[in-house]
């Protein structure tokens, strides 16, 4: 049984934290990284690549684009939700729920250890804020993002769904049934989100299972299809806003997010065969000191 969440500080709970400029953003993705290498060496444990390579979307995610109120996330209802179907890289998507303030930063340092609520894959029997569904298994966070879609219009509620997607994840056949039913009832409210990297455990995507032509299947299954460089926080952005701000749309949208695994610390990046071990592989402790020094500090400090 997992112990009490330790939740975020009341006297630190007011205006959530948005970072306007760009450069604000870049800053805290760069802690972001740091926060999962420090996370992946203490827990001896982790998927570093893909938590790396998806610092600057989620980052982007949730101190500038997505509208939700962290402090009242069980009893407000009018957010937008995020599903994270690639639960694998988890360290990421816990960073920047403990530094936008849905339970405390220093939490940050029981990544995987036993009793802690911040297991490998994210889980749900916790209550951990942030988190609606247990994830991990892969190809089935689209049928829970399409559920909630659909859940929204029925509640009349005008919230978008994000899904976050890996592209190897998208061999899986679950993955095409989910996304034909969003195109076959319109919803207009869900952007899927691919880490379009070609790298999965065993290799390049390409190699293992080819998913091309990746853009042409999601046409035909009735998708608007948006390409943008996912580790290019600007390009990404206006990406996003783009679909969020422009005239309602009858059709689900998926954005093809090109990012390199492990970006942000050279020896962990590549796309190369010899580099794919990354994707399961944490740090050593020589590894993640050298990868600090290359990542730098930050004016967020570290947990």
């Amino acid at each position: 049984m997992a112990r009490d969440i330790k939740h975020y500080p009341a006297e630190k709970k007011g205006k959530l934290l948005e970072l306007e400029s760009v450069e604000q953003l870049k800053e805290m993705a760069r802690q972001v990284r740091r926060d999962i290498v420090r996370m992946l060496a203490m827990a001896n444990s982790g998927h570093t690549g893909g938590s790396l390579g998806m610092a600057d979307i989620f980052t982007a995610l949730y101190f500038r684009l997505l509208r939700h109120k962290p402090h009242a996330f069980w009893h407000h209802h009018d957010e937008d939700m995020v599903f994270l179907s690639n639960g694998h890289i988890a360290p990421v998507w816990y960073s920047v729920l403990a530094r936008s303030g849905y339970f405390a930063i220093d939490e940050l340092g029981s990544l995987r250890q036993l009793n802690s609520y911040l297991q490998g894959h994210p889980t749900s029997d916790s209550k951990l804020p942030g988190i609606r569904i247990a994830s991990g298994s892969l190809g089935q966070g689209l049928s829970a993002a399409v559920g909630a879609s659909l859940g929204l219009r029925m509640d009349c509620k005008d919230g978008f769904v994000i899904c976050l997607m890996g592209d190897g994840e998208c061999q899986e056949g679950q993955i095409w049934e989910a996304a034909m039913s969003a195109s076959h009832y319109a919803l207009g409210n869900l952007i899927g989100i691919v880490d379009y990297n070609n790298q999965q455990i065993d290799g390049q995507v390409e190699d293992v299972m080819s998913i091309e032509p990746f853009a042409d299947k999601w046409r035909a299954f009735g998708w608007d299809v948006h390409h943008c460089n996912g580790n290019d926080i600007e390009d990404f952005v206006a990406t996003v806003e783009k679909l969020r701000d422009g005239e309602k749309r009858n059709r689900p949208a998926v954005i093809l997010a090109e990012t390199v695994m492990g970006k942000g610390v050279p020896f962990f990046e590549g796309t190369m065969p010899d580099k794919s071990n990354w994707h399961g592989k944490p740090p050593s402790k020589d590894d993640a000191e050298k990868a600090l020094e290359i990542i730098g500090e930050t004016i967020f400090g570290d947990f």
